[in-house]
């Protein structure tokens, strides 16, 4: 096998959709197993819908996702340019060439010549194809009535029989030319259509294989009669399933995040994201492992695993492996990845955090990341850290025993009243003071701790006061936008709310 090459070429006409990410991911990781190159092409000759600003999204969207690539319009290569907007000429150049073969030719008819055409085939029940007015035309007349300024179109000369190729998912498929008919090469305004576009750019970049949605499969009999015209040989093609929702119709919006832009939003890891995606539609060697770091998904990537049948998006087991890389992640960089979440939150300012402040979030996610699905969910986890209303901590149904609770009262009279004589707070000194309640008042288990969680978070449960007191101190100390109230603050404002003391 010559050096493998493949491709991914995206439109820049929206965000990168999960369907497009797997195709890229498989391109990849097959580029990356075989020791070959993974080109980035820029499929941009839609003038009307392609945007810059989706491109510089996309490019920022892959590389979010751990892929690189080495060939690509960022960084060029010895066979671009690689963006089709800029290999017009190029087009151009093949097309003429066809044409001077024989086996394309100029096309006159109007857009209203050809709707009329596609109407009665309709109404005849047959599959809507050109008639073919244009093929019979002198090949020097229509070339003087371009060269006169006529808008013509060029189109390729289908001669039959069928095109059929092994694909290297679904096996032996085939087409009959019936349903091709002569279709357009290059467009009256200058612009190629996508199935000669795309074969003149695989060929002149060496592309090896084709690795793409199934949605292509009907574009391949036409790009194989482009490279048969040109006596090109085509390079293997290999068709994805389809991703479907959990209702089993294709995935769209209405099922939820669709787009790479979606799951960053969601503060899923890209870690999470590319495991899950390479599941989709394919498996590891034993059939079952579903955690798989990067150099495993590359020493296992193969084509020959890729399931023929659609794969289902679930949202649940992503959820379910991103709460897996949540824990193994390394704290400093969820840290910053969950920085913006805490912003958007109002709980931290919108500018660079100093190093006290990112320690201090690193352990506020020690604290709460086995809790969460993603980063998105991290506010809310840390609410009761940055957020404390001792008038609700009084009154709400599930604590409000604790305000009326004679033995309870007790236990917090003592507990606020040696802890107010410490001139730091800190967890060790804190169970020293809470052992001291215990022998004072006799409390211990339910009856001790649950007034004091009570009195610190307003609610009956949750995070473990280990790791609550120090968030609380070291949090009173920092530049945050939502201040934190230390350990006594919180209780001394409990008291006032009950009248306590």
């Amino acid at each position: 096998m010559s050096r493998v090459r493949v491709r991914f070429a995206p439109s820049p006409t929206g965000y990168v959709h999960v369907g497009n990410a797997r195709t890229a991911l498989f391109n990849w990781l097959f580029a990356r197993h075989h020791g070959g190159a993974f080109v980035l092409r820029i499929e941009d000759t839609d003038v009307e819908r392609s945007q810059e600003a989706y491109e510089r999204q996309l490019i920022d969207d892959l590389r979010w996702l751990g892929l690189d690539w080495d060939e690509g319009p960022d960084q060029g290569g010895p066979m671009g340019p690689y963006r089709q907007s800029e290999r017009k000429p190029i087009y151009r150049r093949y097309a003429l060439q066809l044409i001077d073969l024989g086996r394309a030719y100029f096309c006159f008819c109007t857009p209203e010549q050809l709707e009329t055409e596609r109407q009665e085939a309709l109404k005849a029940g047959r599959q809507p194809m050109y008639s073919g007015r244009c093929r019979k035309r002198p090949r020097e007349e229509s070339a003087r009535q371009v060269a006169q300024g006529q808008p013509a179109s060029i189109r390729l000369q289908i001669e039959g029989g069928p095109f059929g190729w092994d694909d290297l998912v679904h096996g032996r498929t085939s087409f009959s030319s019936d349903v091709i008919g002569d279709f357009i090469l290059m467009r009256s305004d200058g612009n190629p259509a996508y199935n000669f576009a795309v074969v003149i750019d695989d060929h002149l970049m060496d592309i090896t294989h084709v690795i793409r949605g199934d949605d292509h499969i009907s574009n391949t009999p036409r790009q194989l009669a482009v490279y048969q015209a040109l006596g090109w040989p085509p390079p293997q093609f290999a068709h994805l399933s389809t991703i479907l929702g959990p209702d089993r119709s294709r995935l769209s919006k209405r099922h939820g995040a669709t787009s790479l832009q979606n799951f960053r939003e969601m503060g899923i890891l890209p870690e999470a994201l590319r495991n899950y995606l390479a599941l989709l539609g394919w498996s590891p060697h034993d059939g079952v492992t579903e955690i798989l770091s990067l150099p495993d998904l590359i020493a296992q990537f193969s084509l020959d695993r890729i399931t023929k049948s659609p794969a289902v998006f679930d949202q649940e087991k992503l959820n379910w492996m991103n709460r897996h890389y949540l824990r193994s992640a390394d704290l400093r960089r969820l840290a910053r990845l969950a920085a913006p979440f805490l912003v958007q939150a109002g709980y931290l300012p919108p500018d660079k955090w100093p190093e006290d402040v990112l320690t201090w979030l690193e352990h506020l996610l020690e604290a709460v990341r086995k809790n969460i699905s993603t980063l998105a969910e991290v506010p809310a986890a840390a609410r009761l850290v940055f957020e404390y209303d001792a008038e609700r901590a009084a009154h709400r149904e599930e604590t409000r025993d604790v305000a009326r609770d004679p033995a309870a009262r007790e236990v917090l009279k003592a507990l606020i009243s040696k802890l107010a004589a410490l001139p730091e707070v800190t967890y060790a000194r804190f169970r020293e003071v809470v052992k001291a309640v215990q022998e004072e008042t006799g409390k211990k288990g339910k009856e001790l701790f649950h007034p004091i969680r009570v009195a610190l978070t307003g609610a009956a449960s949750g995070m473990e006061l280990e790791k609550l007191i120090p968030l609380l101190e070291e949090g009173s100390k920092l530049p945050l936008t939502r201040p934190v109230k230390s350990t006594t603050e919180r209780l001394r404002e409990f008291a006032a709310a009950t009248q306590l003391l």
